[in-house]
Order: structure tokens, then sequence, then C-alpha cells
């Protein structure tokens, strides 16, 4: 069997409305997805992280520069095929945009191999240890509205998303110190007793204004503080997580195993966030895995994007061993944007319906039992919504 096609796949629509998180407003929707063709007739799917001009970017790094390095190839050599890419590449990818373009390839390959193998991904990996994830829901984007109506707005939304059905909530701040406490407060009277928050800063703080807002989510009973200051500040991540009682998330944007290894071994997280279709695929997030659970640190993906990156996440959170173990192991969560999406909720002929199983399930999703990643994009829907130019 030989790779015979890689093929980006760059979608776009604008949204019903603008969102908003601490560094920017945004109005479209864009998915970028990645398709090997084979000489006999097996496709695998893939995803790159990365919305707007960053997928067209990264469209190129998959067409040209990676394409012609894995062509002709055995796409069942997936680790050689890694290796030899990143290894051709290392003066020039070692984080960012070449990673998050090799990223995509390497699902499709992982795809591909559970196709040829007849068995689904999680058991690729070695097995299902759970088999239903739960699922929380994220929502509460910045608008461009005043303070008081964004109070109003996340009580209700997050409300709203517990009486959904899902186990947890995570909203965004970003409006500043003081106000972002009172959006937490809100939030936290929106859940009550009903379920979890959590808090995305995107690394919009300095580490003494993520100590004024990490104090009051102690007092909240916040269950996690994402992204608190730069994903570069490993001593700010280390000082968060040593003051306040409130567990530190991130690592959204770190890559490769490397990038990994001073991440952890500085101590800063309570929570690892690897995005598999950023850090270098599921070959590096396996790697990646490895190396946070050697040091003891729980993992929760970061899931954004695609039903394809939706339903590769719930393979691997399936086959994701318990940490530390015991009768009552501590369960990952798959993250769950609930804002317009149209590419996760139409993309697929048979669509994974989250929300219908979160509601009817108490919480939770089951695991897709098809080849690969166990789904296939619509042909027509990507025609519909590929970006050309």
């Amino acid at each position: 069997m030989k790779i015979t096609h890689v093929r980006s796949h760059v979608l776009q629509y604008d949204l019903p409305e603008e969102l908003g998180y601490s560094q920017q407003y945004y109005s479209k929707r864009t998915a970028h997805l990645v398709e090997v063709e084979t000489d006999e007739g097996i496709t695998g799917w893939g995803e790159c992280f990365g919305p707007g001009n960053v997928a067209l970017a990264n469209r190129t790094i998959v067409e040209k520069v990676i394409a012609p390095l894995v062509s002709g190839h055995d796409p069942l050599e997936r680790d050689v095929l890694w290796h030899k890419t990143y290894n051709l590449l290392r003066d020039h990818a070692q984080k960012g945009m070449p990673l998050q373009a090799l990223s995509g390839v390497d699902i499709a390959l992982w795809d591909i191999v559970g196709k040829v193998a007849g068995m689904p991904l999680y058991k690729l990996l070695g097995g299902a240890h759970r088999s239903r994830i739960p699922v929380y829901g994220y929502g509460m984007m910045l608008k461009r509205e005043s303070v008081d109506e964004h109070i109003a707005r996340f009580k209700d939304e997050a409300a709203g998303i517990i009486a959904q059905g899902f186990r947890a909530t995570k909203m965004k701040v970003g409006l500043g110190v003081k106000e972002d406490v009172r959006l937490c407060e809100a939030v936290a009277r929106g859940v009550g007793d009903k379920g979890d928050f959590m808090v995305d800063a995107n690394h919009c703080y300095t580490t003494s204004d993520a100590f004024y807002v990490g104090r009051a989510l102690e007092e909240l009973g916040a269950y996690w503080f994402e992204e608190p200051v730069a994903p570069e500040d490993l001593d700010g991540y280390r000082e968060l997580r040593s003051g306040l009682g409130v567990n530190i998330s991130g690592g959204e944007a770190e890559f490769n195993r490397w990038g990994w290894r001073s991440l952890l071994e500085s101590r800063g997280l309570d929570i690892a966030q690897p995005e598999v279709c950023a850090l270098g695929g599921i070959s590096e997030y396996l790697r990646v895995l490895a190396l946070a659970h050697a040091h003891f640190t729980p993992v929760n993906n970061h899931v954004w994007g695609s039903a394809i990156a939706v339903a590769a996440n719930i393979h691997l959170l399936a086959s994701m061993p318990a940490l530390p173990g015991g009768l009552t192991p501590w369960k990952p969560m798959l993250e769950f944007d609930t804002t317009h999406n149209s590419f996760r909720d139409e993309l697929l002929t048979e669509p994974l319906n989250i929300q219908v199983q979160v509601k009817a399930n108490d919480g939770y999703v089951g695991v897709p039992e098809g080849n690969g990643l166990g789904v296939e994009p619509d042909r027509d829907f990507l025609k519909r919504f590929r970006v050309n130019d």
C-alpha cells in the first residue's frame, strides 16, 4: 500500500453571531481537514488545529511541504513517516503551524491503519478503559456588550448548559480582573450545586492578576483555572499552582514531547490539556500522555474543531489509563463547544449527535465503533463550505 495523494480541505462559514475570548472577536468558523488517499482505495481523515488564515497557511504546509515527504510511502509506517518529516523540518518546525499541519496528516494515517486492521482507533491503542465519556459544555463567550449584560447572559447560559445534561461547564474571561470575578460569581450562581464550572483565561493575565482572580475562584469552588498566564511563563504557572487552591490547567499551546517535557518538569500544572490536532498528531500525543502520567499529571484533552477532532478525542479519552487508579478513579471529560458549529454537527454522513447523547445518557457519550476514527465526512458538505483561494 502506498500514499497517492494528501489533500487539505479548509472549510469556512459566517457565524450567526460574533464571538470572542480574551484575545479577539471572530465572526467566521473555520476547520482544516486532511485527506490521505492510498493506491488501494483506503482513505484516512485528520484535522489540523488553527482558525482563519492560520488554516490557509497550514494548508500550504500540508500540500507543499509534508505531502512530498510522505507520498509514495506505506501509510502503515506512520511512526517512520512522523520522524522522517519532523527530522527533515526540524530547523523550521519544532513548534507552531508546521506541527499543526503534521498533526492532521498523522491522524489521517492512524485512521487508515484502523481501516486496514478492521478495528476502531481505541482498540489499536490498547482497548477502552471506559466505554463512555463524561462531557462538559463550553460556552459563555465574550461579546461587544456591557459588563452587566455579560453577567446576566453568563448566569443564564451556565444554567442552560447544565440543564442540557452536561456534567460541567466552562466560561471565558478577559474583561478585566474585577469584572471577570463578577462574571465568575454569576456562573457559579447559574450552575449552583448541579455541576462543576471551569474558567478559561486564554493567557490574558499577569501572574499577579491571575492570583487575584484565582483567589476568588477558590472561594467559588471552580474546578480548574485554564491558561491563566502566557504559555511561555513556566515560572508563573508554578507560582500559581503552589499558591492557589484551584486546579491550574493548560498546555493547548505546547508542542511535541520536548516542549511538554519542559512544561511537565516545571511542575506548574494540576491538569494537562494537550491538543492532538496541534502537538504532532496521535503519534506524538501518545508520547505526551506517557510523559504526563510519568509526572503523575492527569490529562484532560483540549478539543476544538470539527467532528473529526471530536471523534479522535473520544477514542483517545476512552483508551486513556486511569491516573492514579482505584475504585473511583479521576475521569477525563470530553470538551464540547456549545456555540454554533456546523463542521461538528453537520459534517458527517452519520453525525455523532453529542448533544442528543448527553441529554439521553446523563452527560455521557459513547465511543464510535467503526474502523479507524469511525466517521466519514459528507463530500457534498465539503464542497459546499470549501475555501478555494
